[in-house]
């Protein structure tokens, strides 16, 4: 029997504005140094909480098994971490990013799980618990369960709430994704990047374009040489704006002075790629669903 059905929560994508690998750990995890640029554009998830003790998600089109799924993984996760076998949830996810992009669909997907049934069980669980909870399914995980732009680093977990400037961003993805984990194995991958601090990256992204030019991807070379999609769209990109890879691809982005010459660069785009033009928000839309209800 259904006790409760709540619609469109939000899980919005996200830009690397920069990223730098300074590390490998004996564990096999590399450090990282990383700006998180949240956005409004997002996938959208519906909960159904039911009286049947167990989780299970809805038909989707986006190709990845149940049980491999995020979303699965981190509402079994919640109830562990809880000790509640008996709570139940249908789960509905509506695909709204390209999977393999490097904007955090999935951790996402899974963030907006936790902080929702988090929610709905009534359960309250404090942030902080549901961000440790959420590192455990992936890196990007708790960002996103915190709701803001941040500064990263460790291997993203050690999270400062970042206040960016308003933006544009023409988002390009070429077709096919790439594999997080075969990037981070290329043996070709710098891991001795020079840390920064938080002050020197937005000293780097007010400077003037010499100096934005310093917030790299030292993911986008391995990527590059093994992705000709990649590849062409930087090069097509980088006639327009300052373009960047977000995370280990394989999505491209610029930033533009307005959404119209945002739309105008949309408009010349080469059919074989999508893109979309999307504006870059310092607190989460899934955090201001709460906004709304209150």
């Amino acid at each position: 029997m259904t006790v409760a059905v709540s619609r469109g929560w939000p899980a919005p994508a996200k830009l690397n504005l920069c990223l730098y690998v300074t590390g490998r750990r004996p564990d096999g995890y590399h450090e990282l140094q990383t700006a998180f640029q949240l956005l409004d554009w997002s996938d959208e998830l519906h909960f159904t909480v039911t009286h049947e003790p167990r989780v299970r998600r809805l038909a989707v089109s986006y190709g990845v098994l149940e049980s491999e799924d995020l979303v699965v993984r981190a509402a079994n996760a919640l109830k562990s971490w809880v000790g509640r076998a008996d709570l139940g949830v249908d789960i509905e996810v509506i695909k709204r990013l390209p999977c393999g992009a490097g904007l955090g669909g999935g951790s996402s997907d899974a963030a907006t799980t936790l902080v929702a049934l988090n929610h709905l069980w009534g359960l309250h669980v404090p942030g902080a618990e549901l961000e440790r909870l959420g590192g455990s399914l992936g890196a990007d995980v708790p960002v996103f369960v915190r709701g803001y732009s941040a500064w990263a680093e460790g291997v993203g977990e050690k999270l400062t709430v970042l206040d960016l400037p308003p933006a544009t961003y023409l988002v390009i993805f070429p077709g096919t994704g790439m594999s997080t984990a075969q990037v981070f194995q290329a043996p070709e991958l710098t891991r001795n990047s020079p840390r920064i601090t938080m002050t020197g990256f937005l000293e780097r992204l007010q400077g003037d374009p010499l100096t934005q030019r310093l917030l790299s991807n030292d993911l986008e070379p391995v990527v590059r040489s093994r992705h000709e999609g990649v590849r062409e769209a930087l090069q097509w990109l980088a006639i327009r704006g300052f373009a960047r890879m977000t995370g280990s691809g394989a999505c491209v982005f610029a930033a533009f002075e307005s959404a119209t010459q945002a739309e105008q660069a949309l408009q010349e785009l080469p059919a074989r790629w999508q893109g979309w033009v999307v504006t870059g928000v310092n607190r989460s839309p899934l955090w201001s669903r709460f906004d709304v209800e209150s």
